[in-house]
Protein backbone atom coordinates (compact mmCIF):
# COMPACT_ATOMS: atom_id res chain seq x y z
CA UNK A 1 0.00 0.00 0.00
CA UNK A 2 1.52 3.46 -0.91
CA UNK A 3 1.11 6.36 1.74
CA UNK A 4 3.86 8.40 0.22
CA UNK A 5 3.22 10.91 -2.13
CA UNK A 6 6.03 13.25 -4.01
CA UNK A 7 5.07 16.57 -5.55
CA UNK A 8 7.51 19.04 -6.36
CA UNK A 9 10.27 16.86 -5.34
CA UNK A 10 8.76 17.27 -1.52
CA UNK A 11 8.05 14.29 0.37
CA UNK A 12 5.16 13.65 2.59
CA UNK A 13 3.63 10.84 4.68
CA UNK A 14 -0.21 10.51 5.04
CA UNK A 15 -1.81 10.13 8.31
CA UNK A 16 -2.66 6.50 7.84
CA UNK A 17 1.01 5.55 7.52
CA UNK A 18 1.41 7.39 10.88
CA UNK A 19 -1.10 5.09 12.37
CA UNK A 20 -0.01 2.05 10.87
CA UNK A 21 3.84 2.90 12.39
CA UNK A 22 2.35 4.27 15.88
CA UNK A 23 -0.59 1.81 16.47
CA UNK A 24 -2.71 4.32 16.89
CA UNK A 25 -6.30 4.36 15.10
CA UNK A 26 -6.57 6.36 11.90
CA UNK A 27 -9.17 8.58 13.42
CA UNK A 28 -6.96 9.55 16.42
CA UNK A 29 -4.12 10.74 14.42
CA UNK A 30 -6.76 12.72 12.00
CA UNK A 31 -7.91 14.13 15.78
CA UNK A 32 -4.53 14.77 16.59
CA UNK A 33 -3.41 16.12 13.46
CA UNK A 34 -6.54 18.76 13.38
CA UNK A 35 -5.48 19.67 16.76
CA UNK A 36 -2.00 20.52 16.38
CA UNK A 37 -3.01 22.30 12.76
CA UNK A 38 -5.62 24.62 14.78
CA UNK A 39 -3.05 25.45 17.63
CA UNK A 40 -0.79 26.61 15.16
CA UNK A 41 -2.95 28.58 12.94
CA UNK A 42 -2.41 26.27 9.85
CA UNK A 43 -5.28 26.15 7.34
CA UNK A 44 -6.17 22.18 7.23
CA UNK A 45 -6.38 22.71 3.24
CA UNK A 46 -3.00 22.24 2.22
CA UNK A 47 -2.08 19.12 4.23
CA UNK A 48 -5.76 17.57 3.19
CA UNK A 49 -6.36 14.81 1.05
CA UNK A 50 -8.40 11.52 0.31
CA UNK A 51 -7.98 7.82 -0.15
CA UNK A 52 -10.44 4.99 -1.22
CA UNK A 53 -10.98 2.57 1.01
CA UNK A 54 -11.80 -1.31 0.12
CA UNK A 55 -15.74 -0.43 -0.06
CA UNK A 56 -15.00 2.30 -2.67
CA UNK A 57 -16.06 5.36 -0.25
CA UNK A 58 -13.54 8.54 -0.59
CA UNK A 59 -12.18 9.09 3.53
CA UNK A 60 -10.15 11.84 4.05
CA UNK A 61 -6.61 11.74 5.20
CA UNK A 62 -3.60 14.31 5.58
CA UNK A 63 -0.45 14.54 4.04
CA UNK A 64 2.52 16.35 6.10
CA UNK A 65 6.03 17.28 5.41
CA UNK A 66 8.79 16.40 8.04
CA UNK A 67 8.49 19.58 10.24
CA UNK A 68 4.55 19.08 10.06
CA UNK A 69 5.25 15.28 11.09
CA UNK A 70 8.17 15.84 13.54
CA UNK A 71 5.86 18.34 15.78
CA UNK A 72 3.00 15.83 15.63
CA UNK A 73 5.40 13.63 17.36
CA UNK A 74 6.48 15.71 19.92
CA UNK A 75 3.25 14.12 22.08
CA UNK A 76 3.93 10.29 20.86
CA UNK A 77 5.90 8.08 22.87
CA UNK A 78 9.30 7.37 22.32
CA UNK A 79 9.21 4.05 20.82
CA UNK A 80 5.89 5.76 18.15
CA UNK A 81 8.87 8.52 17.33
CA UNK A 82 11.57 5.78 16.74
CA UNK A 83 9.59 4.19 14.62
CA UNK A 84 8.20 7.06 12.32
CA UNK A 85 12.20 8.41 11.92
CA UNK A 86 13.31 5.91 10.84
CA UNK A 87 10.99 5.44 7.89
CA UNK A 88 11.64 8.76 7.39
CA UNK A 89 14.85 8.43 6.93
CA UNK A 90 14.30 5.25 4.25
CA UNK A 91 11.83 8.08 2.37
CA UNK A 92 14.39 10.61 2.06
CA UNK A 93 17.21 8.27 1.00
CA UNK A 94 15.33 7.42 -2.09
CA UNK A 95 14.63 10.72 -3.01
CA UNK A 96 17.77 10.91 -5.10
CA UNK A 97 16.62 11.85 -8.59
CA UNK A 98 17.97 9.85 -11.38
CA UNK A 99 18.44 12.33 -14.94
CA UNK A 100 17.80 11.17 -18.21
CA UNK A 101 21.03 10.67 -20.20
CA UNK A 102 20.93 13.71 -22.59
CA UNK A 103 24.37 12.19 -24.26
CA UNK A 104 21.64 10.11 -26.06
CA UNK A 105 19.34 12.38 -28.96
CA UNK A 106 16.35 10.28 -28.38
CA UNK A 107 16.22 10.39 -24.88
CA UNK A 108 17.08 14.11 -24.49
CA UNK A 109 14.72 14.96 -27.42
CA UNK A 110 11.90 12.60 -25.51
CA UNK A 111 12.84 14.79 -21.82
CA UNK A 112 12.28 18.08 -23.06
CA UNK A 113 9.00 17.43 -25.21
CA UNK A 114 7.82 15.51 -21.69
CA UNK A 115 8.17 19.37 -20.18
CA UNK A 116 7.10 21.46 -22.80
CA UNK A 117 3.98 19.03 -22.13
CA UNK A 118 4.02 19.48 -19.19
CA UNK A 119 3.90 22.95 -19.06
CA UNK A 120 1.55 23.28 -21.76
CA UNK A 121 -1.04 21.64 -19.59
CA UNK A 122 -0.72 23.15 -16.83
CA UNK A 123 -1.36 26.49 -18.89
CA UNK A 124 -3.99 25.43 -20.30
CA UNK A 125 -5.92 24.26 -16.70
CA UNK A 126 -5.03 27.78 -15.09
CA UNK A 127 -6.81 29.54 -18.42
CA UNK A 128 -9.77 27.61 -17.77
CA UNK A 129 -10.08 28.45 -14.04
CA UNK A 130 -9.40 31.91 -14.25
CA UNK A 131 -12.21 33.10 -16.16
CA UNK A 132 -14.02 31.45 -12.77
CA UNK A 133 -11.68 32.78 -10.44
CA UNK A 134 -12.30 36.42 -11.52
CA UNK A 135 -16.21 35.58 -11.37
CA UNK A 136 -16.39 34.40 -8.16
CA UNK A 137 -14.28 37.04 -6.79
CA UNK A 138 -16.22 40.30 -8.24
CA UNK A 139 -19.63 38.59 -7.38
CA UNK A 140 -18.75 38.14 -3.39
CA UNK A 141 -17.67 41.74 -3.40
CA UNK A 142 -21.02 42.48 -4.10
CA UNK A 143 -22.72 40.37 -2.51
CA UNK A 144 -22.82 39.15 1.34
CA UNK A 145 -22.89 35.82 3.32
CA UNK A 146 -24.71 32.91 1.04
CA UNK A 147 -26.29 29.88 1.49
CA UNK A 148 -25.20 26.27 0.48
CA UNK A 149 -28.00 26.20 -2.57
CA UNK A 150 -26.53 29.66 -3.42
CA UNK A 151 -22.93 28.91 -3.66
CA UNK A 152 -23.63 25.29 -5.60
CA UNK A 153 -25.09 27.32 -7.86
CA UNK A 154 -22.90 30.01 -8.69
CA UNK A 155 -19.78 27.73 -9.02
CA UNK A 156 -22.58 25.75 -10.96
CA UNK A 157 -21.51 22.24 -8.61
CA UNK A 158 -23.23 19.39 -8.29
CA UNK A 159 -25.21 19.68 -4.75
CA UNK A 160 -24.55 15.99 -4.00
CA UNK A 161 -20.94 16.10 -4.82
CA UNK A 162 -19.75 19.39 -3.05
CA UNK A 163 -21.66 18.41 0.12
CA UNK A 164 -19.49 15.45 -0.05
CA UNK A 165 -16.18 17.97 -0.44
CA UNK A 166 -17.41 19.78 2.67
CA UNK A 167 -18.11 16.59 4.98
CA UNK A 168 -15.51 14.52 3.66
CA UNK A 169 -12.95 17.21 4.04
CA UNK A 170 -14.03 18.04 7.63
CA UNK A 171 -15.26 21.63 6.75
CA UNK A 172 -19.06 21.17 7.98
CA UNK A 173 -20.64 18.22 9.55
CA UNK A 174 -24.50 17.54 10.52
CA UNK A 175 -26.27 18.10 13.77
CA UNK A 176 -29.46 18.46 13.93
CA UNK A 177 -29.84 17.48 10.03
CA UNK A 178 -28.79 20.80 9.13
CA UNK A 179 -24.89 21.42 7.96
CA UNK A 180 -22.94 23.19 10.59
CA UNK A 181 -19.20 24.49 9.69
CA UNK A 182 -16.31 22.94 11.59
CA UNK A 183 -15.38 25.80 14.47
CA UNK A 184 -11.58 26.46 13.05
CA UNK A 185 -13.42 27.41 10.03
CA UNK A 186 -15.54 29.75 11.42
CA UNK A 187 -13.20 31.01 13.36
CA UNK A 188 -11.31 31.51 9.91
CA UNK A 189 -14.20 33.57 8.93
CA UNK A 190 -15.20 31.69 6.09
CA UNK A 191 -18.98 30.65 7.60
CA UNK A 192 -21.22 32.44 9.33
CA UNK A 193 -23.76 30.95 11.66
CA UNK A 194 -27.39 32.64 12.56
CA UNK A 195 -29.55 31.72 14.99
CA UNK A 196 -33.01 32.89 15.92
CA UNK A 197 -36.24 31.62 17.10
CA UNK A 198 -39.66 30.93 14.25
CA UNK A 199 -42.30 33.64 14.72
CA UNK A 200 -44.88 30.99 14.04
CA UNK A 201 -43.91 28.41 16.48
CA UNK A 202 -41.46 29.58 18.80
CA UNK A 203 -38.89 26.78 17.57
CA UNK A 204 -35.40 27.42 17.34
CA UNK A 205 -33.07 27.69 14.37
CA UNK A 206 -29.90 28.06 13.32
CA UNK A 207 -28.72 28.70 9.73
CA UNK A 208 -25.00 27.86 7.94
CA UNK A 209 -23.64 30.67 5.44
CA UNK A 210 -20.42 31.19 3.36
CA UNK A 211 -19.39 34.35 3.76
CA UNK A 212 -17.47 36.40 1.03
CA UNK A 213 -14.24 34.70 2.20
CA UNK A 214 -14.89 31.76 2.31
CA UNK A 215 -17.30 31.39 -0.93
CA UNK A 216 -13.54 32.81 -2.40
CA UNK A 217 -11.97 29.96 -0.34
CA UNK A 218 -14.66 26.93 -1.07
CA UNK A 219 -14.45 28.35 -4.87
CA UNK A 220 -10.70 27.43 -4.64
CA UNK A 221 -11.50 23.80 -3.45
CA UNK A 222 -14.19 23.06 -5.67
CA UNK A 223 -11.76 23.81 -8.66
CA UNK A 224 -8.92 21.31 -7.22
CA UNK A 225 -11.46 18.65 -6.67
CA UNK A 226 -12.61 19.35 -10.09
CA UNK A 227 -9.73 19.26 -11.70
CA UNK A 228 -8.71 16.28 -9.96
CA UNK A 229 -12.05 14.31 -11.27
CA UNK A 230 -11.39 15.95 -14.91
CA UNK A 231 -7.53 14.19 -14.91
Amino acid sequence: MNHVIQASNAVTMSSREIAELTGKAHKNVLADIRSMLAELEIDWAGFSAQYTDPTGRALPCFNLDRDMTDTLLTGYSAKMRLAVIRRWKELESRQAVTLPDFTNPAIAARAWADQVEAAQAANIQLALAAPKAAFVDQYVEAAGSMSFRQVAKLLRANERQLRQLLLDNHIMYYLGGVLTPYQPHIDAGRFEVKTGTCEHNSHAFSQSRFTAKGVQWIAGQWMQFSMKGAA
